[in-house]
Order: C-alpha cells, then sequence, then structure tokens
C-alpha cells in the first residue's frame, strides 16, 4: 500500500467535495428557491439545467465521499482497527441519508413537468408541492448529519492518536464533527437554536486537512511503525 498517494489522492478528493457541496448545497439553491413558491417554481422552470446541475453537483460530492471513507479507514486503521471501521459505517450511513433526502430536491421538475396525471392540480398547487419537496429536501438533509459528525469525532480522536498526522487536525475534525451532531439534536429538540454555526465549525479543520493531505501527506515512517505495532499486538 502506498500510503502518501492515498494521502494525496484523499487531499483531491476533499477538496471536489469541498467544491461540489459548496455548489450544490449553498450557492445553487442560494439562486433558485426563494422565499414564495410561485417565484421558486417559476426560477426552476427558467433555470432547469442549472437546477439538475445541483443535483449532479451532489453525485460528484456523493462519489467522492463514499471512496474517502474507504481511503481514510486504511489511513487511519493501524490506529485502531475497530474505531476507523465504525467512522467508516457512520461515514456510509451519512451519505446514504442525505442520497435518500436529495430526491427531494430532484423531485419539482417532476411536479411542475406538466405530466398528465398532474391536471388533477391547479397551478398554485402544483407551485406548493414543489416548495414543500424542497422544504423536505432541506430538512431531511440536516436531520441525519449527526451520522456524518459522529464519523468526524471518532476520525478526530484517531488524528490525534496517530502521531503521523497533527494532532491539531485531530482536534479540529473532532470539533467540526461535534457542530454537526450538535446542530442535528438542535434541529430535532429546539429548532430556534439550530443555527448553521454549527456546520461552519467544520470549515476550518476541512480546509487545512485538505491542504495537508495535498501538500505534506502522512508521516510514512510513523505510519509504517503503527502498522508494525498493531500487528505484532494483534498476534
Amino acid at each position: 500500500m502506498n500510503v502518501q498517494r492515498y494521502a494525496r489522492v484523499a487531499g483531491a478528493l476533499f477538496l471536489i467535495s469541498l467544491i461540489a457541496g459548496g455548489l450544490g448545497e449553498a450557492y445553487i439553491p442560494s439562486k433558485i428557491i426563494a422565499a414564495d413558491a410561485l417565484t421558486t417554481a417559476a426560477n426552476i422552470k427558467s433555470y432547469e439545467f442549472l437546477f439538475r446541475l445541483g443535483f449532479a453537483t451532489f453525485l460528484i460530492e456523493s462519489l467522492c465521499d463514499v471512496t474517502l471513507v474507504l481511503i481514510l479507514y486504511a489511513l487511519l486503521r493501524p490506529v485502531n482497527k475497530q474505531l476507523s471501521l465504525l467512522a467508516a459505517f457512520f461515514g456510509l450511513m451519512g451519505t446514504a441519508l442525505f442520497a435518500f433526502a436529495e430526491l427531494f430536491y430532484f423531485a419539482p421538475p417532476l411536479i411542475l413537468g406538466g405530466a398528465p396525471y398532474l391536471k388533477a392540480f391547479t397551478a398554485d398547487q402544483l407551485n406548493t408541492l414543489a416548495m414543500l419537496s424542497l422544504k423536505f429536501y432541506g430538512y431531511a438533509g440536516m436531520i441525519f448529519t449527526a451520522y456524518y459528525g459522529m464519523g468526524w469525532i471518532v476520525r478526530g480522536y484517531l488524528m490525534f492518536r496517530s502521531s503521523y498526522l497533527p494532532k491539531f487536525l485531530g482536534i479540529l475534525m473532532a470539533i467540526g464533527g461535534a457542530g454537526f451532531v450538535a446542530r442535528n439534536f438542535a434541529l430535532i429538540l429546539a429548532p430556534a437554536y439550530a443555527s448553521d454555526i454549527f456546520l461552519l465549525m467544520m470549515f476550518p479543520g476541512g480546509l487545512i486537512l485538505t491542504v495537508w493531505l495535498l501538500i505534506k501527506g502522512v508521516n510514512v515512517p510513523k505510519w509504517q511503525a503503527k502498522l508494525e505495532a498493531s500487528k505484532a499486538a494483534a498476534a
């Protein structure tokens, strides 16, 4: 296993995922989803390709995230194989549940597409259904972020213990993961306090980790020593 190559690939995938996620989850929806159903429906019809591009960026992001789950498992396995596998399970659950939420994002063009079986609804009703679907998308996308956050809390702990990645990166990523978990439970128990600031706690660590993996990678001798130690302990 070329661990340094794995680290570089992970950094590149992080970068692609950050760009795709920023486009598909923030920029494009902000250009189309308005405060009222009528304007939102008009925007979807006028900029349907841009709307569909938002879904395509999610596909890119999710493909990167699933691949990252495997690479991060391999990079952190020498510290603790079981915990690294647990983080991978959390990561896959988070991506799968967000994929479910994306179905609600993709529904409005179908609702507004003028299919014959929808003629029983008035134009206002169809606009409202499309807006409701987007509301479900936003809520469903956030209500399962605890899985994603828990994955990073575990990975942050493993990075802190690794010796071949900086401890401060482990701390930053664990803080970011805790922010996702806190936002998730606030959304369920106290929606008025479910601030987006909780999600932004992931940004500093995610950006620094991306740059670190692309430029520095991991300390290969220490990674190898950790791997040998884990093999000896399992023997």
